[in-house]
């Protein structure tokens, strides 16, 4: 794919890509033997519906356990013992400290005459928060988490802003888990209050004059904090300056206690929105006008089939994006106080393409398309008229364009897998663009080549995928190909860069990314297409994505790998059962990986709108026939397995992966590794610090290589 805009930014860098001279040389290595700790199994048997159900391995779901830490040692010792022996994995490490070493800059935010921005200056392991006063001030550090924890287990990120442009509010994270403690920092000065807010769980901050609104779980039981069914997600107005336990519950629902329940702001201030949902599909709509004398809130779209938010507050009228009688989504205007469909005006008609989000910022609406899992912009007024589409530097991912009505400039970052993350400004009134923090990653991407291509699933749906490897790779078959994906919960998998690739692509190899039915890349038909009952069409998908790359060459069977997290980790597990012969290499992340107890643990009862819950006879009879921990048989020979978790992994729980890989260890037929990597200190994946991201990074090639017989040039 050609790319000017990348060849005037990066193609006089310095090429340190030293490894593209030559295909990666195929070997054949010596097998390591393993010998997989004893793990008990205990007589615990459900009754599904009248179907009878052995869990023999259900004391490892309580991971404060003795019994379970110990088995978590035993594991980690064998499978670090396997790791440690691979021959090329210090130099693996010391490829990615080189790689990962660049500074990266996120796009700056303006609160009053401040700009905000989070800096990397490359293997920190935590960004810093930086502020500037105006955009040609001195850069000076507001936040360090890196000073909070040597480690780099604290992370921080920035919430809301006072409508005075006085304070604002930040959430810390600790260890990964999904628990946050917000504070409050004064913009002026960057000295930090006293005001802390814990127990917090998926919320922001929500601003009017005096506080603000956010969302919080009950504290839960001692020793529960990780693993408890989390219940009763309720909004609450804090007032700056006064203790938590005099916050004002504003929103609860006693009747369902796995309801979710956010709020946010229009930019006017005038109302408070609030979206109830009973999982992670569709919601309802409710809006208030901000002010505490009225509390209740009054339903504006009821759920809970549909996705309707809020954009903006125009005239006495709300914007609104929604899929009402539109899978692509368009852009209605709405009387709050008019619920007749009759009223709705028509300001974004559904097109074509998916229309993914709609941002506001300097007086204009920003409507951001996915075509083909590409981004596309157009800028318009608030009433749809004067469309222009906005240049960007090539075919990828854009985001940002948002800002206050009066910002005279905006900012958007785009990227693809061969553009490194670059934040550039914008002009409304000329929309013209240029680049404020580029990347310093020295690599020359002419060396590489980024297509798209697209297969038939096993129904004839036809799917797109992305491709990426050097120029001039031979479709031989010999090539190691790394297949990533996800398929779930309508998120869209679009171009973006990783660093951490470039070890495969320098080495001959091949990545490979499916936009397989279950996300959103296509609208909501194309998610629908992937959820509940429809779940084998994702799995399919996926196969179908294994199945081209050895038919076209890009590698083979004995050379071919798969990776996906939390979802993306179910995906990888059910297609390593149903198709152990497509695959070398099976890497799950953090994966659901019991489909008939996911929803027993934390927030897993969220997901029972996408997946369905074993509670329903139906919906039993589906999860059973795919669910990866049940469906492991007796002398297969699997892929190589690289299981990966963390023990603060409070979105989808380690039990998930230890039931698993007890599982698989087991039962694996062949001589082929089946192993779990139990991070500690870490959990399902945002905050980890840089060095621990390197760490797995490092198993993972080092894992992926040495099981597809690839000998590195770095040897």
């Amino acid at each position: 794919m050609k790319n000017v805009f990348i060849g005037v930014l990066l193609g006089s860098l310095t090429i340190l890509l030293f490894a593209c001279e030559t295909e990666a040389e195929r070997v054949d290595f010596e097998p390591i033997t393993v010998e997989y700790p004893e793990t008990k199994t205990v007589d615990v048997v459900d009754d599904y519906h009248g179907v009878m159900i052995e869990d023999p391995f259900r004391w490892l779901e309580v991971d404060t356990a003795a019994e379970v830490k110990e088995w978590v040692a035993l594991q980690n010792e064998v499978t670090f013992g396997y790791l440690e022996s691979l021959p090329f994995r210090d130099r693996i490490t010391d490829r990615l400290q080189e790689l990962m070493d660049y500074p990266r800059h996120s796009a700056p935010r303006k609160v009053g005459d401040y700009y905000f921005f989070n800096r990397n200056d490359g293997l920190q392991n935590q960004p810093v928060i930086f502020r500037k006063k105006g955009l040609d001030g001195k850069p000076e550090v507001f936040i360090d988490p890196n000073e909070i924890s040597e480690e780099g287990l604290v992370s921080i990120n920035l919430l809301g802003a006072s409508p005075d442009h006085k304070h604002i509010a930040y959430a810390r994270q600790e260890a990964g888990s999904d628990w946050v403690t917000i504070g409050v920092y004064e913009v002026e000065t960057g000295e930090e209050l006293e005001d802390k807010l814990e127990w917090v769980k998926f919320s922001g901050a929500s601003w009017d004059d005096e506080g603000f609104y956010y969302s919080r779980y009950p504290e839960p039981e001692p020793g529960m904090e990780l693993s408890a069914n989390n219940q009763f997600h309720s909004i609450y107005y804090h007032k700056l300056g006064t203790p938590q336990s005099e916050d004002i519950l504003v929103h609860e629902d006693r009747d369902r206690p796995f309801m979710y329940h956010f709020t946010y702001l229009t930019d006017d201030r005038e109302y408070v929105i609030m979206h109830g949902a009973p999982g992670t599909d569709g919601y309802a709509t409710y809006f208030k006008p901000n002010n505490r004398d009225e509390m209740e809130f009054q339903l504006l779209f009821e759920g809970y089939s549909n996705k309707n938010s809020v954009v903006d507050h125009v005239d006495g009228r709300f914007l609104v994006r929604t899929d009402i009688d539109a899978p692509n989504y368009r852009l209605i205007s709405v009387d709050p106080y008019n619920k007749d469909p009759d009223d709705w005006t028509e300001v974004i008609p559904e097109g074509e393409n998916l229309l993914r989000s709609v941002s506001t910022g300097s007086g204009y609406v920003f409507a951001h398309y996915l075509e083909n899992a590409m981004s596309k912009v157009i800028q318009m007024t608030p009433d749809g008229e004067n469309p222009v589409e906005i240049s960007l530097p090539g075919t990828g991912s854009a985001s940002g364009f948002s800002g206050t009505p009066d910002q005279e400039e905006l900012f958007f970052s785009f990227s693809s897998f061969l553009y490194p993350s670059t934040v550039f400004k914008y002009d409304p009134e000329s929309q013209d663009s240029e680049a404020f923090f580029e990347s310093e990653l020295a690599f020359d991407p002419n060396d590489f080549v980024e297509r798209q291509v697209f297969y038939e699933s096993l129904d004839g749906t036809e799917v797109p995928m992305f491709v990426v490897h050097k120029k001039g790779l031979e479709l031989d078959g010999t090539n190691p190909a790394m297949l990533y994906g996800y398929g779930g919960f309508n998120i869209s998998l679009t171009p973006s860069f990783s660093a951490s690739n470039l070890v495969l692509l320098e080495n001959g190899g091949v990545y490979a990314m499916a936009n397989i039915r279950g996300g959103g890349e296509f609208g909501e038909e194309w998610h629908k297409a992937g959820m509940l009952e429809n779940k084998q069409n994702v799995f399919d998908d996926f196969i179908g994505a294994g199945e081209f790359l050895v038919q076209e060459g890009y590698t083979s069977p004995e050379k071919l790998g798969m990776i996906g997290g939390s979802n993306g980790g179910l995906l990888v597990a059910a297609c390593m059962l149903q198709r152990p012969d497509l695959f070398a290499v099976a890497i799950p992340r953090v994966g659901v990986l019991d489909m008939l107890r996911y929803h027993q643990f934390t927030v897993g009862k969220g997901w029972i709108p996408e997946y369905g819950s074993a509670d329903d006879p139906e919906q039993f009879e589906f999860l059973y026939e795919y669910s990866p921990l049940h469906n492991v048989e007796e002398g297969v020979e699997y892929p190589a397995t690289l299981i990966t978790t963390a023990d603060h992994d409070d979105r989808v729980v380690p039990a998930h992966s230890f039931k698993f890989a007890a599982e698989l260890q087991r039962n694996q037929g062949g001589d082929a590794p089946a192993l779990i990597r139990i991070d500690t200190d870490a959990g399902h994946g945002a905050g980890k610090p840089m060095s621990k991201i390197i760490e797995e990074q490092t198993d993972i090639w080092s894992f992926f290589f040495y099981n597809t017989g690839t000998r590195l040039k770095y040897d």
